[in-house]
């Protein structure tokens, strides 16, 4: 019996020891691990500053100073304003505060959203739960490398238009948008307002928002912590809250500030732009060379083009399911991914569609994404393995 649990024990042991060592992880586009520096922020933010921020006891007053002082760092490094940062519970809520706080508070002056076929799904379900109260949303045309038509924006902007939302990068295809172009068009229609989505921008590309009146973003996207983002809101815009309650860290969203979320989310984000040049280059190097090992294989079509940012290299296998090829890599301990992780299986991209206009290759995309910590040797292995599976999968068609 004592025999029997040892080799268990030891069996547990190898696994999750060699597991871990082996594992290539490239879907960082989904979600990241959280840092050691961040994760050592939110423990001892969480023992040290227990009192509630609201209070007005000395434990609350040093836990409001602590948020303080997170908010203004987070504030100087995105150049906002401290009073213009909204926390969320992550990109998802802040996208639906800023399309329905803005949607309803300035229905009065019209019911006219513009947006694209790229983006997130928690874009395009509000806009839809928007539609069905009696909104119009318009999507403006692409160029062919997936970019915004400026002038089409230009032409779609009425007198009753309240809001423009355009992501700045696209999670599927890595497309990254000019917003500051976009921005200086909207500006000139006073009674119009620009919301980006900028979660996957945060810690791969440098972002102004000088031209942005709202900005939404989540931490786990750069090696914070899952449940906490923000919403960046210009002054002088307002917004109908989602949770109401009372005043928290602003009006517009009620509830207990998360203290420990909100401290470990400054911190995310200032190790997220550090060095953000020196991590680009090394991303770009190695997604040229992924893309010069991909593109030899016959069947691999690559969705992603010159306006891709690098961390997001979308492939077509012609003829293999998408999940097939996910599941056949899982095997090896490899772990890519199928569009956005919040998207709905088993349809076509949406965005590979619009970019491709190939049905195929939009039944059939998958997603590489890879960080500044992903390792040449990784790509290495991802490409052997990759090999026998395309091999395997596109011998049994």
């Amino acid at each position: 019996m004592i025999y029997r649990e040892l080799c268990s024990a030891i069996f547990l042991f190898l696994l999750y020891n060699n597991f871990g060592d082996f594992m290539i992880y490239l879907d960082y586009s989904a979600t990241t691990k959280v840092s050691d520096e961040v994760l050592d922020t939110f423990i001892k933010s969480s023992k040290e500053f227990i009192g509630n921020p609201n209070s007005i006891h000395s434990l609350g007053v040093k836990s409001k100073n602590i948020i303080n002082s997170a908010t203004k760092q987070i504030a100087n490094l995105l150049r906002v304003k401290e009073d213009e940062i909204i926390y969320t519970s992550g990109s998802s809520e802040s996208n639906n505060l800023a399309l329905k706080g803005i949607a309803l508070k300035y229905k009065n002056r019209g019911k006219h959203i513009i947006t694209t076929t790229l983006e997130h799904s928690s874009i395009s379900s509000p806009l839809n739960y928007l539609k069905n109260l009696g909104y119009i949303i318009d999507y403006v045309k692409l160029d062919n490398d997936g970019r915004v038509d400026l002038d089409d924006l230009k032409s779609l902007i009425r007198d009753d238009t309240i809001l423009v939302t355009i992501c700045a990068v696209n999670s599927e295809l890595g497309i990254l948008q000019d917003i500051n172009k976009i921005g200086e068009i909207i500006k000139k229609y006073p009674k119009c307002y620009f919301h980006s989505d900028i979660t996957q921008a945060i810690g791969k590309v440098k972002i102004d928002l000088t031209n942005v009146d709202l900005a939404s973003f989540s931490a786990h996207k750069f090696f914070g912590i899952k449940g906490v983002g923000a919403l960046i809101k210009k002054e002088k815009i307002e917004l109908t809250p989602l949770i109401h309650g009372g005043v928290s860290t602003t009006i517009y969203r009620s509830g207990t500030p998360a203290l420990p979320l909100i401290v470990s989310l400054s911190k995310a984000v200032r190790l997220a732009l550090e060095d953000i040049d020196k991590k680009y280059d090394y991303v770009k190097e190695l997604n040229d060379y992924l893309k010069n090992k991909l593109t030899k294989y016959e069947r691999v079509t690559i969705n992603s083009n010159k306006n891709s940012i690098p961390h997001i290299l979308n492939i077509s296998i012609l003829g293999v399911k998408p999940e097939t090829m996910v599941h056949a890599l899982e095997k090896y301990e490899i772990y890519i991914s199928t569009k956005s992780a919040c998207s709905t299986p088993n349809q076509k991209s949406e965005a590979v569609y619009e970019l491709t206009k190939d049905i195929e290759a939009s039944k059939s995309s998958i997603r590489i994404s890879i960080s500044y910590i992903t390792t040449k040797d990784e790509i290495d292995n991802f490409i052997k393995y990759f090999d026998i599976c395309y091999k395997e999968l596109t011998c049994l068609r």
